[in-house]
């Protein structure tokens, strides 16, 4: 950071991005040299006595040797140089540019001797032949070997080339937004990443929404990144140092938490937690629906949970050659076989006629869902599935704020586009097929449940807000919300009919457009901080993913760590101050890197939020080896999930299968407990 300016443009990589390339390269020409010395030692007498073309020969072994020398020292000078001063130290490595462009320079001679290798060691042409078969195979080998060195360096600079790294759109890209530059600037962004779209997700063309989602995408990522001047390697970088920093301050906030005696209060005991919890609202029912919503996810969840035995459990739910029968009219674009029904009624232990209808079309804003009819808890459930596909993504990605209304929702409110997209075709489907009022005619004492993971949870809660009105017992079972659903008076109403279960650091329910502006901001203002070079950061991260984050690299990582200070972000009351940690040089950066380009409405999750961490064991658990609870939970907040959060469990604790296992171990340790007890006040 800044991106390396060559050959008068921008390209993506920076100039303390070569330190591992150029050693991973130093260390086969360094083979490939001691390799070509004892060529050249045993076969240079034999090219003086060639009568043809032993100039040549002798030509190609000196210059093939003199050319891996010079690329050597190239390397050498151009690792040193990468290497020094952090991120933002530019200066220092002000000659990785010129050492680049020599070591560029050098692949026209190469190039040219590599070609005369090619005619040498394949062609027979040239008259100087050697039957010397280590010789041979040395030349063959090292001929092969330039010409994939060669490929690979073709393809990373393509990988590399910035298509907007022309000096015209570099000028006066961190002004106003309004200016003519800045403009044709994001018109540049948003149409390359919109022929992107089409190039790369063809297939989605097709879909009735496709083009809008494609462009919904292409404006949201266009305005997140704009103004930073960071390459790809400089967020994977920052991801660490914030995985570093947010630990810190975790410990310091617990430290002062303890001084208080304040903060957020976990516990053990659910009949404390939902002591003040609606009666419908338990733990039990949560796991009960659970296993409806990962049902939504077909046969795939099915072999992912069963990896061995998954197609053998599916075989006996499944129906061979289904095409060839009569039709299913409950189920809907399902395969031959109708894997996904066999998932559904292998996960749920329902039989074929509980499965009231059960549409497994995925395009973009449409999503597979089920109505089954589950007679141990007089429900007719809706089990909307997550993200699963590409077309799920574009949804996710779909994501500005869009009025929202809805029976009883406050005036105003505001939802998620591609999750609003989403009901409206649901209910679409609801109102052509008539499932409800078929299946409340055949169950009329039945009530109306509702429940998804992810992306279907979201969808779940806003569907229950349209469904409300003509089911009033209605009830949402949420796992792993996503963040930017609601705005917050609508989230406080769907407290009322919605219970919300979260895991852990599950990003998802902390992913949201605010809350990856925030992050972007926090990497900016991170990598300033950070004093040490990129590539040390890069083994740490190593480090870091398998042993965890040592103590003292939160002191030492960067420049002052006591130095903080409070910065704004966005325009609004309701934007969140950020914590800013503040180098003695700071590089000039975009002042308007702060700026909510895309966010016009904070959204927050929905329901009333159950989150659920893993248990730390107290000092004399561990010295006596003991056991206790592994789970403790809290209610939250839809504030506790604006921040997102750099984890090492960040990814599995919002898998649903883990949600699912969780909570099954905290009724399982419950129960044995309450035995244990039990059987003491026997004694």
């Amino acid at each position: 950071m800044p991106a390396l300016r060559l050959f008068g443009r921008k390209w993506l990589a920076a100039s303390d991005d070569l330190v591992f390339p150029a050693l991973f390269e130093i260390c086969f020409r360094v083979v490939w040299l001691i390799l070509i010395a004892f060529v050249f030692e045993h076969y240079w007498e034999y090219t003086l006595s060639c009568v043809e073309d032993g100039l040549g020969v002798q030509i190609y072994l000196a210059g093939t040797m003199v050319l891996i020398i010079l690329n050597i020292l190239l390397l050498i000078a151009l690792t040193n140089q990468s290497a020094r001063g952090s991120i933002t130290e530019t200066y220092l490595r002000r000659y990785v540019g010129p050492i680049l462009v020599c070591k560029i320079i050098l692949i026209i001679p190469e190039m040219s001797l590599n070609v005369f290798g090619t005619v040498w060691a394949f062609c027979n042409v040239v008259k100087c032949a050697t039957s010397q078969k280590f010789s041979r195979s040395v030349i063959e080998a090292l001929v092969v070997f330039n010409w994939v060195l060669f490929a690979l360096i073709i393809f990373g600079m393509a990988i590399v080339f910035d298509p907007l790294g022309s000096t015209k759109y570099r000028r006066g890209r961190d002004n106003n937004d309004n200016n003519p530059i800045e403009s044709a600037f994001h018109r540049k962004v948003y149409s390359l990443w919109m022929r992107r779209f089409r190039w790369a997700f063809c297939c989605l063309r097709k879909d009735e929404f496709g083009h809008e989602a494609f462009a919904q995408a292409a404006s949201l990522l266009s305005a997140l990144f704009r103004g930073t001047d960071l390459v790809p390697s400089d967020f994977m970088a920052g991801c660490v140092l914030l995985r570093v920093r947010q630990k810190r301050e975790t410990r310091e906030m617990r430290r002062i938490r303890m001084l208080n005696d304040d903060g957020p209060r976990y516990s053990t005991d659910l009949a404390r937690i939902f002591a003040t919890a609606p009666a419908w609202m338990t733990l039990k029912n949560a796991r009960h629906y659970m296993q409806f919503a990962l049902a939504s996810y077909g046969w795939p969840l099915v072999c992912y949970m069963h990896c061995c035995s998954g197609p053998y459990r599916l075989i006996k739910k499944s129906i061979c050659c289904a095409c060839f029968r009569s039709k299913y009219r409950m189920v809907v674009d399902d395969n031959c076989c109708l894997c996904h029904f066999a998932g559904v009624k292998f996960m749920t232990r329902l039989t074929t006629e509980d499965v009231i209808f059960a549409s497994f079309r995925n395009h973009v804003f449409e999503l597979p869902f089920c109505v089954l009819a589950d007679h141990d808890t007089k429900s007719i459930v809706i089990t909307i599935r997550g993200s699963f596909s590409f077309r799920d993504i574009f949804t996710d990605l779909t994501a500005d704020s869009e009025r929202f209304e809805a029976p009883g929702m406050p005036p105003d409110s505001a939802a998620h586009r591609g999750m609003v997209a989403g009901v409206e075709q649901l209910m679409k489907r609801l109102r052509e097929t008539n499932v409800l009022d078929r299946a409340f005619t055949s169950h009329p004492e039945y009530s109306l449940v509702l429940t998804g993971h992810s992306l279907g949870a979201g969808v779940a809660i806003l569907l229950g807000a349209k469904l409300r009105s003509k089911y009033p017992d209605l009830r949402v079972f949420a796992f792993a919300t996503p963040a930017g659903l609601l705005s917050r008076e609508a989230a406080r109403y769907t407290e009322t009919y919605a219970f919300t279960v979260g895991v852990g650091d599950d990003f998802v329910m902390r992913l949201g457009v605010d809350s990856i502006e925030n992050l972007r901001t926090m990497i900016v203002e991170t990598i300033r901080a950070c004093k040490l070079p990129k590539y040390r950061i890069m083994l740490n991260g190593f480090g870091y993913a398998i042993f965890g984050v040592p103590s003292r690299d939160l002191e030492t990582t960067f420049f002052d760590v006591t130095q903080i200070e409070t910065s704004g972000q966005g325009d609004t009351p309701e934007d969140p101050p950020i914590s800013t940690i503040t180098p003695p040089t700071a590089t000039i950066l975009s002042q308007l890197i702060g700026v909510r380009r895309f966010a016009k409405t904070r959204l927050y999750t929905g329901g009333r939020i159950l989150h659920i961490v893993r248990r730390k064991r107290t000092e004399l658990e561990k010295k006596s080896n003991s056991g206790g609870p592994t789970f403790e939970m809290r209610w939250a907040t839809p504030e506790d999930f604006t921040e997102l959060q750099i984890m090492p469990r960040m990814f599995l604790d919002h898998f649903p299968d883990y949600i699912f296992r969780t909570m099954t171990k905290i009724l399982e340790e419950q129960k044995a407990t309450s035995e244990s007890i039990t059987s003491i006040h026997e004694v």
